[in-house]
């Protein structure tokens, strides 16, 4: 195996000083821009990359930190959950003159961790945000054997001493099914997002548990965040009117529309016939003719917390297992007593 280029080996090949080149390399006066070009070209050339650990021991800041998002862009774009979340963050980095750097990748979870790898080893950050937490995550422990500063947006988990804020997803869950419990549904569907996200799995935990508890039947699907999903899996639901739900809870607000204007469509009122739940709220649930009964929570606080334990993690200050605040519901037009109950 090759041994990996070093400070040394570029001032040999360029004959200067390690000393000059460590200046070319970190930014520093003391080297002329002439030098500090070759520096980096042969750097390049050689594939150097800086060492995690003699970098922190430097005490070298980029005063950036990453983070990558394996959603489709068309998603991001339309969903207002990242638009809000990345609000908060830039809020907190600006609060302390450090910068964001954004990668959307896809649908390419695979790629995160190549992301994340290529940037630490180019200096490129000092830590990072991880989002969108999966079953089974391979980023923890990758980030880890890096020695990437990072928070999780997500868990908590027992294989890492990785800070976290983390929901708890199936209170939540029991809060929405408590509600249509109390108003009388006895037969509630739950169109969650794809079971590799770690908060769909306790969404679903929290809602199976309260409709055992109420005594409820409970029809569970996976649909992607997408409008098209959405309405497959509203069709599927309501397909049988002797099975059909009196209530339905949408992953998103962007499915929780969609999946309203489907069953206006095929002829259904809401909430006289259909009560419809999205679990988050934005603008987008109050642009409907009928607005949408939504969990609620602060998401650009929860950006600006993520940024803030992130940046006291890079200067050395562990938070630990940090809880978000609970979400409340905001009740609106789209949801009603059930049909039997009324």
């Amino acid at each position: 195996m090759a041994t990996r280029p070093t400070i040394a080996d570029i001032a040999r090949e360029l004959q200067i000083s390690k000393a000059a080149v460590s200046y070319a390399l970190n930014g520093q006066p003391g080297v002329g821009e002439q030098t500090r070009q070759r520096v980096l070209d042969v750097a390049r050339n050689l594939g150097w990359q800086p060492s995690a650990s003699a970098r922190a021991l430097g005490g070298f800041h980029t005063k950036v930190i990453g983070l990558a998002l394996a959603r489709p862009a068309q998603t991001v774009a339309i969903e207002s959950f990242f638009i809000r979340f990345l609000v908060g963050v830039e809020t907190a980095l600006a609060k302390r003159d450090w910068s964001l750097l954004l990668r959307i990748i896809g649908d390419h979870p695979d790629q995160e961790v190549e992301v994340y790898r290529k940037w630490w080893g180019e200096g490129r950050i000092d830590g990072v945000i991880l989002v969108d937490e999966r079953h089974r995550d391979p980023r923890i422990t990758a980030v880890d054997e890096l020695g990437l500063p990072a928070v999780l947006c997500g868990g908590p988990r027992r294989d890492t001493t990785m800070p976290c804020l983390w929901t708890d997803q199936a209170a939540d869950a029991e809060t929405l099914t408590d509600y249509l419990a109390g108003l009388g549904h006895r037969r509630i569907a739950h169109i969650a997002g794809p079971r590799e996200f770690a908060h769909e799995r306790g969404r679903q935990r929290g809602m199976q548990r309260a409709a055992a508890r109420h005594g409820l039947d409970l029809l569970s699907r996976s649909a992607a965040y997408d409008a098209a999903a959405a309405v497959q899996a509203t069709r599927s639901l309501m397909a049988d009117p002797t099975t059909a739900p009196t209530a339905i809870v949408y992953a998103n607000d962007l499915n929780a529309v969609a999946g309203q204007r489907e069953l206006e469509n095929a002829g259904f009122t809401v909430p006289q016939d259909v009560s419809v739940i999205s679990w988050d709220d934005s603008p987008l649930t109050e642009m409907v003719a009928t607005p949408i009964t939504a969990l609620a929570r602060e998401t650009e606080a929860y950006g600006e917390q993520a940024a803030t334990v992130l940046l006291d993690r890079i200067a050395g200050v562990d938070r630990g297992r940090v809880r978000v605040t609970p979400s409340d519901i905001v009740i609106r037009d789209s949801t009603g007593p059930a049909r039997a109950a009324r």
